[in-house]
């Protein structure tokens, strides 16, 4: 624990530096520089180490986070009443393409122990996952899960869970608006996340507009699917449905014991499968923090990052997402794009996404929320430039629409395009294809998701310690002086394998699990 006065200065330019002692500075405060402290400041505020004018720029992360609404003194709490935004980056003249990427050496030798698909495909985990249509039918198969679990489940040692994929979608949508592509490839593409072994289960209604075809045309899934081939030798099943308004269903019970009949199709093949030594080329992970605060900029997401280079240096892929979190920070990501035409996709999806804000009559900065500004950040700016640090310094090798999955040569670092809500974000990035999932927080979360093994950081030491059963890992001892931000990232790396191949996170332990929640830009009717 800290004891002396510490602050935290990100770059040698920047005018204002972070508290990082718990509990935060009083006044009266001598720091080491000889600065005395005009106020309280909380842990994670800033400080003015000189005398800000008014309208000068606030500096930290050598970027202009504010303009000093007026005269603020040097030792003065800076905050976000006292600052006012800087407007958002226009999305022309944007660097395209123009820094290389650093020349590292591969990582070779790393390996997890994984399941293979037949799509060439890795899981981490082994889960029958129950599709659904339409919202009608959750609380049918959530009655089937739980007695799946509790009677079918102890039979086959070898799956590790089964889930029910419950959304809000389905109908009374407006499902041949454009915008009903991204809710309906979402729900698709969750479905055959690598975690499900290939097993695609459907439950029904039978009146709705996501109707099953729609959802998963011929086509679609990969391997075990013969619904559009007309060869002889075509392999694969049906899509198999349990369609509830069925007329074979007579009573409640009658429904459940078919998911129930069905389900063991699946789970006899879920469970002849066994994990293997595979590269760890083959990891997916989705890199996300929420519950933000100003250390996840300096402890917890720099780790991430670091680690982020190190899978993108093993063949891993690695996706990074959330638009309004990276809008700021938009010309540091096209200049790192590997091709002017992966930047150009970068700026069409911000685009379009800063379309959707003012079709809402908002603007990036609705994002921040009283939790992230209690945790000293004082506007989106700020948070933008802490989050981008998650994706490390590779080249950013591909973008993706929300809800649409990688393609198996897809590598490298990712721009998984989403909103930057937590657990619509987690969604899109299982649609991608995530099969391992990095969670950075500074305020604190007990987010997690059934579908995908969660590994939760700490940017604070103080929770770390308080949530010492939801937090697996500690990021604050970067801040403490006891570790360095890249011991960190390959702590990351090395749990990150071993989490692939098995270990429980708290969240799994606890079975935390949010809920799936799709973006739907399109109207409801």
């Amino acid at each position: 624990m800290i004891t002396s006065p510490l602050t935290i200065q990100m770059h040698e330019a920047d005018n204002v530096a972070i508290v990082a002692n718990d509990g935060g500075l009083p006044e009266g405060t001598v720091l080491p520089s000889g600065l005395v402290l005009r106020d309280h400041v909380p842990q994670g505020h800033k400080v003015a180490l000189v005398d800000l004018p008014a309208d000068t720029a606030v500096l930290r992360y050598h970027v202009p986070i504010g303009y000093a609404l007026q005269d603020i003194p040097a030792g003065s709490w800076v905050h976000e009443r006292l600052l006012r935004m800087p407007p958002a980056r226009e999305l022309e003249g944007l660097p395209m393409a123009t820094v290389p990427a650093p020349a590292r050496e591969p990582l070779t030798g790393y390996t997890f122990q994984g399941y293979r698909n037949a799509d060439g495909s890795v899981g981490t985990r082994n889960i029958l996952a129950i599709t659904q249509t339409v919202q009608c039918v959750a609380g049918v198969v959530e009655f089937a899960v739980e007695r799946i679990k509790r009677e079918l489940l102890p039979k086959y040692p070898h799956v590790d869970d089964v889930v029910g994929l419950a959304h809000t979608y389905g109908c009374g949508v407006a499902i041949d608006a454009p915008d009903a592509v991204i809710p309906i490839r979402t729900v698709r593409n969750i479905s055959l996340n690598p975690n499900f072994g290939g097993e695609v289960m459907v439950v029904s209604l039978g009146c709705e507009k996501l109707q099953p075809e729609r959802l998963m045309p011929p086509g679609v899934i990969p391997i075990a699917d013969r619904r559009d081939a007309g060869a002889a030798d075509a392999q694969g099943d049906p899509l198999d449905v349990v369609c509830l308004q069925d007329t074979q269903h007579v009573g409640f019970m009658s429904m459940i014991d078919s998911v129930m009949t069905q389900a063991k199709v699946h789970l006899e093949r879920l469970n002849s499968r066994r994990r293997e030594t595979v590269p760890a080329s083959e990891l997916v992970v989705g890199v996300q923090c929420g519950g933000s605060d100003a250390f996840s900029g300096v402890t917890a997401n720099p780790a991430v990052g670091f680690c982020a280079d190190l899978l993108v240096r093993a063949g891993a892929t690695v996706m990074f997402s959330e638009n309004t979190e990276v809008r700021d920070g938009i010309a540091q990501l096209t200049a790192r794009a590997s091709s002017p035409e992966v930047a150009e996709a970068m700026v069409r999806e911000m685009a379009w996404y800063d379309a959707y804000l003012q079709r809402g009559r908002v603007d990036r900065s609705a994002n921040t929320t009283p939790g992230n500004k209690k945790g000293g950040l004082s506007n989106i700016v700020e948070k933008a430039m802490g989050s981008i640090v998650k994706s490390g310094s590779s080249a950013i090798s591909g973008v993706l629409s929300p809800g649409d999955k990688l393609a198996r040569h897809q590598r490298g670092l990712i721009y998984a395009a989403t909103p930057a809500s937590d657990f619509i974000c987690g969604t899109l990035q299982l649609a991608a294809g995530m099969n391992l999932h990095v969670f950075t927080t500074g305020r604190g979360t007990p987010y997690g998701l059934a579908e995908c093994p969660v590994i939760k950081v700490a940017t604070r030491s103080d929770l770390a310690r308080r949530w010492h059963d939801l937090m697996d890992i500690n990021a604050g001892q970067i801040a403490d002086g006891e570790k360095s931000i890249e011991e960190m990232g390959w702590e990351m790396f090395r749990m990150m394998l071993d989490v692939a191949s098995g270990r429980k996170t708290w969240a799994e332990r606890h079975q935390l699990a949010n809920a799936l929640v799709l973006f739907n830009p399109a109207p409801v009717t």
